[in-house]
Protein backbone atom coordinates (compact mmCIF):
# COMPACT_ATOMS: atom_id res chain seq x y z
CA UNK A 1 0.00 0.00 0.00
CA UNK A 2 2.80 2.42 -0.86
CA UNK A 3 2.53 2.69 -4.64
CA UNK A 4 1.90 6.45 -4.42
CA UNK A 5 3.81 7.19 -1.22
CA UNK A 6 4.88 10.82 -1.09
CA UNK A 7 2.82 11.79 -4.14
CA UNK A 8 0.20 14.54 -4.31
CA UNK A 9 -2.89 14.06 -6.48
CA UNK A 10 -5.75 16.29 -7.58
CA UNK A 11 -8.96 14.49 -8.56
CA UNK A 12 -11.98 16.30 -9.93
CA UNK A 13 -15.51 15.04 -9.45
CA UNK A 14 -14.28 13.40 -6.27
CA UNK A 15 -17.30 13.60 -3.99
CA UNK A 16 -18.95 10.44 -5.30
CA UNK A 17 -18.73 7.56 -7.74
CA UNK A 18 -15.53 6.87 -9.66
CA UNK A 19 -13.83 10.04 -8.42
CA UNK A 20 -14.41 9.23 -4.76
CA UNK A 21 -13.31 5.63 -5.29
CA UNK A 22 -10.07 6.78 -6.91
CA UNK A 23 -9.45 9.24 -4.10
CA UNK A 24 -9.91 6.51 -1.50
CA UNK A 25 -7.53 4.13 -3.27
CA UNK A 26 -4.90 6.77 -4.03
CA UNK A 27 -4.95 7.89 -0.39
CA UNK A 28 -4.67 4.26 0.76
CA UNK A 29 -1.57 3.96 -1.46
CA UNK A 30 0.06 6.92 0.28
CA UNK A 31 -0.95 9.92 -1.81
CA UNK A 32 -2.18 13.20 -0.38
CA UNK A 33 -5.35 13.94 -2.33
CA UNK A 34 -6.99 17.25 -3.24
CA UNK A 35 -10.63 16.37 -3.88
CA UNK A 36 -12.59 18.72 -6.11
CA UNK A 37 -16.34 19.05 -6.62
CA UNK A 38 -18.81 21.88 -7.06
CA UNK A 39 -19.94 21.96 -3.42
CA UNK A 40 -18.31 21.27 -0.07
CA UNK A 41 -21.20 20.24 2.18
CA UNK A 42 -20.88 19.72 5.89
CA UNK A 43 -19.63 16.91 8.08
CA UNK A 44 -22.41 14.48 8.72
CA UNK A 45 -24.43 15.66 5.76
CA UNK A 46 -25.80 13.50 2.98
CA UNK A 47 -23.44 11.27 0.97
CA UNK A 48 -21.93 12.96 -2.05
CA UNK A 49 -20.42 15.98 -0.29
CA UNK A 50 -16.72 16.77 -0.42
CA UNK A 51 -16.22 17.22 3.30
CA UNK A 52 -17.92 13.91 3.96
CA UNK A 53 -15.56 12.25 1.49
CA UNK A 54 -12.50 13.87 3.08
CA UNK A 55 -13.67 12.78 6.53
CA UNK A 56 -13.99 9.21 5.25
CA UNK A 57 -10.41 9.20 3.94
CA UNK A 58 -9.00 10.81 7.09
CA UNK A 59 -10.80 8.26 9.24
CA UNK A 60 -8.99 5.54 7.30
CA UNK A 61 -5.63 7.20 8.00
CA UNK A 62 -5.23 9.07 4.73
CA UNK A 63 -4.62 12.73 3.96
CA UNK A 64 -7.04 14.77 1.87
CA UNK A 65 -8.41 18.28 1.44
CA UNK A 66 -11.68 19.48 -0.07
CA UNK A 67 -11.70 22.14 -2.78
CA UNK A 68 -14.98 23.51 -4.10
CA UNK A 69 -14.86 24.68 -7.71
CA UNK A 70 -17.34 25.20 -10.51
CA UNK A 71 -15.28 23.58 -13.24
CA UNK A 72 -17.66 24.79 -15.95
CA UNK A 73 -16.41 28.34 -15.26
CA UNK A 74 -13.02 29.27 -16.72
CA UNK A 75 -12.68 32.00 -14.11
CA UNK A 76 -13.47 29.68 -11.19
CA UNK A 77 -10.99 27.00 -12.29
CA UNK A 78 -8.18 29.40 -13.20
CA UNK A 79 -6.32 28.95 -9.90
CA UNK A 80 -7.39 25.42 -8.97
CA UNK A 81 -3.98 23.77 -9.27
CA UNK A 82 -2.31 26.54 -7.27
CA UNK A 83 -4.97 26.14 -4.57
CA UNK A 84 -4.28 22.42 -4.38
CA UNK A 85 -0.53 22.98 -4.22
CA UNK A 86 -0.94 25.60 -1.50
CA UNK A 87 -2.73 23.01 0.59
CA UNK A 88 -0.68 19.90 -0.15
CA UNK A 89 2.50 20.79 -2.01
CA UNK A 90 3.66 20.31 -5.63
CA UNK A 91 1.25 18.30 -7.74
CA UNK A 92 2.41 14.92 -9.07
CA UNK A 93 -0.90 13.54 -10.39
CA UNK A 94 -3.90 15.19 -12.03
CA UNK A 95 -7.02 13.13 -12.70
CA UNK A 96 -9.65 14.92 -14.77
CA UNK A 97 -12.70 12.88 -13.80
CA UNK A 98 -15.50 15.45 -13.58
CA UNK A 99 -17.88 15.54 -16.53
CA UNK A 100 -21.38 16.59 -17.43
CA UNK A 101 -23.87 15.23 -19.92
CA UNK A 102 -27.00 16.59 -21.54
CA UNK A 103 -28.92 13.78 -23.14
CA UNK A 104 -30.55 14.67 -26.43
CA UNK A 105 -30.88 13.57 -30.02
CA UNK A 106 -27.91 14.81 -32.07
CA UNK A 107 -30.35 16.57 -34.40
CA UNK A 108 -31.73 18.58 -31.48
CA UNK A 109 -28.95 19.29 -28.93
CA UNK A 110 -28.73 23.08 -28.72
CA UNK A 111 -25.67 25.27 -29.05
CA UNK A 112 -25.91 26.17 -25.36
CA UNK A 113 -26.10 22.52 -24.33
CA UNK A 114 -23.14 21.58 -26.53
CA UNK A 115 -21.11 24.51 -25.27
CA UNK A 116 -21.72 23.57 -21.64
CA UNK A 117 -20.57 20.00 -22.24
CA UNK A 118 -17.46 21.04 -24.15
CA UNK A 119 -16.58 23.56 -21.46
CA UNK A 120 -16.69 20.99 -18.66
CA UNK A 121 -15.63 17.85 -20.51
CA UNK A 122 -12.88 19.25 -22.75
CA UNK A 123 -11.82 22.79 -21.87
CA UNK A 124 -11.63 22.22 -18.11
CA UNK A 125 -9.31 19.18 -18.38
CA UNK A 126 -7.09 21.07 -20.84
CA UNK A 127 -6.95 24.15 -18.61
CA UNK A 128 -6.05 22.11 -15.52
CA UNK A 129 -3.39 20.21 -17.45
CA UNK A 130 -1.88 23.49 -18.63
CA UNK A 131 -1.84 24.74 -15.04
CA UNK A 132 -0.12 21.60 -13.77
CA UNK A 133 2.37 21.09 -16.60
CA UNK A 134 4.93 23.84 -15.84
CA UNK A 135 5.65 22.44 -12.38
CA UNK A 136 5.62 18.83 -13.58
CA UNK A 137 8.02 19.61 -16.41
CA UNK A 138 10.32 21.55 -14.12
CA UNK A 139 10.47 18.62 -11.69
CA UNK A 140 10.79 16.11 -14.54
CA UNK A 141 7.89 13.99 -13.37
CA UNK A 142 4.11 13.98 -13.50
CA UNK A 143 1.00 12.06 -14.48
CA UNK A 144 -2.19 13.35 -16.08
CA UNK A 145 -5.14 11.02 -16.53
CA UNK A 146 -8.28 12.08 -18.40
CA UNK A 147 -11.37 9.99 -17.73
CA UNK A 148 -13.12 9.24 -20.99
CA UNK A 149 -16.12 7.16 -22.03
CA UNK A 150 -16.93 4.34 -24.41
CA UNK A 151 -19.62 6.66 -25.77
CA UNK A 152 -16.83 8.27 -27.83
CA UNK A 153 -17.46 5.40 -30.26
CA UNK A 154 -20.74 4.72 -32.03
CA UNK A 155 -22.32 1.59 -30.50
CA UNK A 156 -22.58 -1.45 -32.73
CA UNK A 157 -25.91 -2.43 -34.22
CA UNK A 158 -28.10 -3.96 -32.87
CA UNK A 159 -28.00 -1.52 -29.95
CA UNK A 160 -27.95 -3.55 -26.75
CA UNK A 161 -29.31 -0.72 -24.60
CA UNK A 162 -31.75 0.42 -27.28
CA UNK A 163 -31.51 2.76 -30.26
CA UNK A 164 -32.73 5.80 -28.32
CA UNK A 165 -29.99 5.41 -25.70
CA UNK A 166 -27.37 5.19 -28.46
CA UNK A 167 -28.65 8.35 -30.12
CA UNK A 168 -29.09 10.37 -26.92
CA UNK A 169 -25.46 9.89 -25.83
CA UNK A 170 -23.90 11.00 -29.12
CA UNK A 171 -23.25 14.65 -28.25
CA UNK A 172 -21.67 13.72 -24.92
CA UNK A 173 -19.59 11.08 -26.67
CA UNK A 174 -18.32 13.69 -29.11
CA UNK A 175 -16.82 15.68 -26.21
CA UNK A 176 -15.02 12.55 -25.01
CA UNK A 177 -13.74 11.79 -28.50
CA UNK A 178 -12.26 15.29 -28.58
CA UNK A 179 -10.70 14.72 -25.15
CA UNK A 180 -9.11 11.48 -26.33
CA UNK A 181 -7.53 13.17 -29.34
CA UNK A 182 -6.20 16.03 -27.25
CA UNK A 183 -4.83 13.53 -24.72
CA UNK A 184 -2.83 11.73 -27.40
CA UNK A 185 -1.36 14.91 -28.82
CA UNK A 186 -0.43 16.36 -25.43
CA UNK A 187 1.08 13.06 -24.33
CA UNK A 188 3.53 12.95 -27.19
CA UNK A 189 4.50 16.59 -26.65
CA UNK A 190 5.43 16.23 -22.97
CA UNK A 191 6.69 12.65 -22.67
CA UNK A 192 10.30 13.78 -23.16
CA UNK A 193 9.85 15.92 -20.04
CA UNK A 194 8.87 12.93 -17.89
CA UNK A 195 5.15 13.74 -17.87
CA UNK A 196 2.88 10.83 -18.70
CA UNK A 197 -0.54 11.70 -20.14
CA UNK A 198 -3.22 9.10 -20.83
CA UNK A 199 -6.98 8.58 -21.01
CA UNK A 200 -9.05 5.84 -19.42
CA UNK A 201 -12.65 4.74 -19.92
CA UNK A 202 -14.69 1.92 -18.44
CA UNK A 203 -15.31 -0.92 -20.86
CA UNK A 204 -18.88 -1.09 -19.69
CA UNK A 205 -21.20 0.23 -16.99
CA UNK A 206 -19.47 1.05 -13.71
CA UNK A 207 -21.76 0.24 -10.81
CA UNK A 208 -21.62 3.24 -8.51
CA UNK A 209 -23.62 3.42 -5.26
CA UNK A 210 -27.21 4.53 -5.71
CA UNK A 211 -27.30 4.25 -9.51
CA UNK A 212 -30.42 2.10 -9.61
CA UNK A 213 -31.27 2.90 -13.23
CA UNK A 214 -27.79 1.75 -14.24
CA UNK A 215 -28.16 -1.38 -12.12
CA UNK A 216 -31.36 -2.27 -13.93
CA UNK A 217 -29.52 -2.20 -17.27
CA UNK A 218 -26.79 -4.33 -15.71
CA UNK A 219 -29.32 -6.85 -14.43
CA UNK A 220 -30.51 -7.40 -17.98
CA UNK A 221 -26.94 -7.50 -19.36
CA UNK A 222 -24.55 -8.65 -16.59
CA UNK A 223 -21.57 -8.71 -18.95
CA UNK A 224 -21.99 -4.96 -19.47
CA UNK A 225 -21.26 -4.19 -15.79
CA UNK A 226 -17.97 -3.80 -13.96
CA UNK A 227 -17.23 -2.98 -10.31
CA UNK A 228 -15.73 0.34 -9.27
CA UNK A 229 -12.56 -1.46 -8.24
CA UNK A 230 -11.79 -2.45 -11.85
CA UNK A 231 -11.82 1.13 -13.09
CA UNK A 232 -9.85 2.33 -10.07
CA UNK A 233 -7.17 -0.34 -10.49
CA UNK A 234 -6.62 0.69 -14.10
CA UNK A 235 -6.45 4.36 -13.09
CA UNK A 236 -3.84 3.59 -10.44
CA UNK A 237 -1.75 1.75 -13.02
CA UNK A 238 -1.80 4.68 -15.44
CA UNK A 239 -0.92 7.13 -12.66
CA UNK A 240 2.30 5.38 -11.66
CA UNK A 241 3.67 3.84 -14.87
CA UNK A 242 5.46 5.42 -17.81
CA UNK A 243 2.82 5.22 -20.54
CA UNK A 244 2.45 7.65 -23.43
CA UNK A 245 -0.88 8.62 -24.96
CA UNK A 246 -2.83 5.50 -24.13
CA UNK A 247 -6.58 5.68 -24.68
CA UNK A 248 -7.27 2.64 -22.55
CA UNK A 249 -10.32 0.71 -21.48
CA UNK A 250 -10.33 -0.54 -17.91
CA UNK A 251 -10.71 -4.30 -18.26
CA UNK A 252 -8.70 -4.45 -21.47
CA UNK A 253 -5.84 -2.55 -19.83
CA UNK A 254 -5.76 -4.74 -16.74
CA UNK A 255 -5.86 -7.89 -18.84
CA UNK A 256 -3.12 -6.68 -21.20
CA UNK A 257 -0.83 -5.70 -18.32
CA UNK A 258 -1.65 -8.72 -16.17
CA UNK A 259 -2.75 -6.77 -13.12
CA UNK A 260 -5.02 -8.03 -10.38
CA UNK A 261 -7.89 -6.01 -8.92
CA UNK A 262 -7.74 -4.97 -5.27
CA UNK A 263 -10.19 -3.49 -2.80
CA UNK A 264 -10.41 0.30 -2.49
CA UNK A 265 -8.35 0.18 0.71
CA UNK A 266 -5.66 -1.70 -1.19
CA UNK A 267 -5.51 -4.59 1.26
CA UNK A 268 -7.44 -7.41 -0.41
CA UNK A 269 -7.01 -9.02 -3.81
CA UNK A 270 -10.49 -9.36 -5.29
CA UNK A 271 -9.78 -11.06 -8.60
CA UNK A 272 -8.60 -10.45 -12.13
CA UNK A 273 -9.65 -8.05 -14.88
CA UNK A 274 -12.96 -9.88 -15.27
CA UNK A 275 -14.05 -9.53 -11.66
CA UNK A 276 -17.87 -9.65 -11.79
CA UNK A 277 -19.88 -6.72 -10.53
CA UNK A 278 -22.19 -7.21 -7.58
CA UNK A 279 -25.30 -5.97 -9.31
CA UNK A 280 -27.61 -6.30 -6.31
CA UNK A 281 -25.36 -5.04 -3.51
Amino acid sequence: MTQLQGKTALITGASRGIGLAMARRFAAEGAAVAMVASRLGAHGSLPGTLEGAVAEIEAAGGRAVALACDLSSAEARADLVSRAEAALGPLDILVNNAAGATMGLPSQVSTAQRSTMYELNLNAPIDLAQQALPGMRQRGQGWILNISSSSCEQPAVPYRAGAMAAHMIAAYGATKAALNRYTEGLAHEVAADGVWVNALAPVSIVLTPGAEQVREIARRNPDMAEPLETMVEAALSLCRGHHVGQVAYSRHWLQATGQAVYSLDGTTRLGDAFLPADIDE
